[in-house]
């Protein structure tokens, strides 16, 4: 099978065949831990193995971390922004290899990988205009002769968690910020797909040398969810962010809430887009098609249920019908391809249980899924893109299945249908075609959608990283990337100032001796 130029990607990059998975910055350390491998959902092959850390190891980059807090915070935070600036044109020399490895590794298709990190690079301009805008303000007090204010420091540690569908950009967007916020990090990668952290920290850690940044501002330590786990439950990190699954997210957030630390959570979709009849068809068959496919319907935006009005639901299930069949399956580094793989076989027996439960509950298929055999489809990975017809409440439809199934519902009413919209547990995206203004308000007011990220006539997939990204319910509440999310990566403090020659009490409270 051509390589797509992945050996001389994994050289630039520094992958090698076996990996130190712990560092501080500059070292890499030796650990007693296992080592893991990261085979390619892509063709099945190994790239890399990388060693997990131990428990001594990761009490030594916690401490390290810790101290290196100590000293980073006091760097001016524009002086912070200027080192991540020069992040950003390193990220631009490295975007066509590290977005090679992010395509090889996880199976999203190269134009998707070389998007990931260009949200990277966008995510380092916008830190870079923050750390000059970590505003406070001004309140006028009560008290004769005082006057409060309120201000933001640096908070300390922060651990970020992050999943294999997006195996960079998901750190940065908390890197980054938090980075300008004063803070250090310890990165846990998904362990499958972890030679992209090894990737990141060779890219950075040059930028970090050059300007004398201390040891341990930037950590990574590998392994499986005990690893996680221990980072959850470490006093010593007031801030764990963490994206994944909501059993993952719950079990994070239980830890976390249980030492009464902070916990941001990014966890799963089950996102609608509404096709009014009143839509343009053609932006709504774009936006559902890229929505339900992309990434192999492996991101938490993917698309998984359509609820179309019913005056134009045949006119719908019939284009996305002729557009499904025209879909090329194959290997993600090949530009000529749609669809790429999932990330292992453990991802395509949940595709093919769901596929069965739809079956069993009634649902009937437009576009009939399936595992593809053959040559080019050795890994075992690749699946058919399916849609059924199916109704809201079936079982399968309430929970996220992280494979390319797209679920069609009929709708009456728009009430109807913003019903169906937030009947279910997650609350990431959502998103609603149609070109009458009234069904966009509806849509965006408060009886509309509950989720945490609300579109109109742009589908669920693909959020900008200028807003504040996340969800409601159990997608968990958080926000990071931009907007004021970087507010959860400082402590926040009420400061109030006498300027006057006594001290009269709040609230005219008299209290003499």
């Amino acid at each position: 099978m051509k390589n797509f130029g992945i050996e001389k990607a994994l050289t630039q990059l520094g992958i090698k065949k076996s990996n130190r998975g712990t560092s501080t910055g500059q070292t890499w350390h030796s650990t007693k831990g296992k080592f893991i491998e990261s085979f390619s959902p892509v063709d099945g092959k190994l790239i890399g193995s990388i060693q997990v850390t131990d428990n001594i190891t990761f009490d030594r980059v916690v401490d390290q971390a810790h101290t290196a807090f100590l000293t980073w915070r006091l760097v001016p935070a524009p002086k912070r922004g200027e080192v991540v600036r020069q992040i950003g044109e390193a990220l631009r020399t490295y975007k066509e290899p590290l977005g090679k490895l992010v395509s090889y590794e996880m199976g999203k298709s190269y134009q998707e990988g070389l998007g990931e990190v260009q949200e990277m690079i966008d995510i380092c301009d916008f830190a870079v205009g923050l750390s000059r805008q970590l505003h406070g303000l001004t309140m006028h007090s009560e008290r004769p002769l005082h006057r409060m204010y309120e201000q933001y420091h640096p908070l300390g540690v922060v651990g970020i968690i992050s999943a294999f569908n997006f195996p960079v950009a998901v750190w940065s967007w908390n890197a980054m910020i938090a980075w300008v916020c004063g803070d250090t990090c310890i990165w846990k990668p998904s362990e499958k797909a972890p030679l992209c952290s090894i990737a990141c920290q060779n890219i950075i850690a040059r930028v970090f040398k050059e300007n004398g940044v201390p040891e341990g501002v930037s950590c990574i330590i590998n392994g499986d969810s005990g690893i996680g786990q221990r980072l959850s439950a470490d006093e010593r990190i007031p801030l764990i962010s963490a994206t994944g699954s909501v059993r993952m997210g719950k079990a994070v957030g239980t830890t976390v809430a249980g030492r009464l630390g902070r916990a941001l959570l990014e966890l799963g979709g089950n996102n609608a887009i509404i096709i009014s009849e009143h839509a343009n068809l053609e932006m709504a068959i774009r936006g559902a098609l890229f929505g339900a496919v992309g990434t192999a319907g492996q991101r938490c935006t993917s698309t998984r249920r359509l609820i179309i009005h019913e005056s134009v639901y045949e006119a719908v299930k019939e284009k996305l019908r002729k557009a499904y069949h025209q879909l090329k399956i194959g290997n993600p580094l090949d530009q000529a391809n749609h669809v790429g793989p999932l990330i292992d076989t453990l991802a395509v027996k949940a595709y093919q249980n769901a596929l069965k439960q739809i079956k069993n509950e009634g649902g009937t298929f437009v576009v009939p899924g399936g595992v593809l055999h053959g040559k080019g489809y050795e890994s075992g990975c690749y699946v058919k893109p399916a849609i059924a017809e199916v109704k809201n409440d079936f079982q399968i439809v309430q929970q996220e299945t992280f494979a390319p199934i797209l679920y069609l519902i009929r709708y009456k009413t728009l009430e109807e249908a913003i019903v169906y919209q937030n009947g279910v547990k997650q609350g990431l995206s959502s998103a609603i075609m149609t070109t009458r203004v009234q069904e966009m308000e509806q849509f965006l007011s408060h009886a509309g959608s509950d989720c945490g990220i609300a579109n109109v006539n742009i589908g669920t997939s693909g959020a900008e990283i200028g807003g504040a990204f996340g969800g409601e319910k159990e997608t968990g509440g958080g926000r990071e990337s931009g907007s004021d999310a970087w507010k959860v990566y400082m402590r926040r403090q009420t400061n109030t100032i006498n300027f006057g020659n006594s001290l009269p009490l709040a609230q005219g409270i008299r209290f003499e001796v």
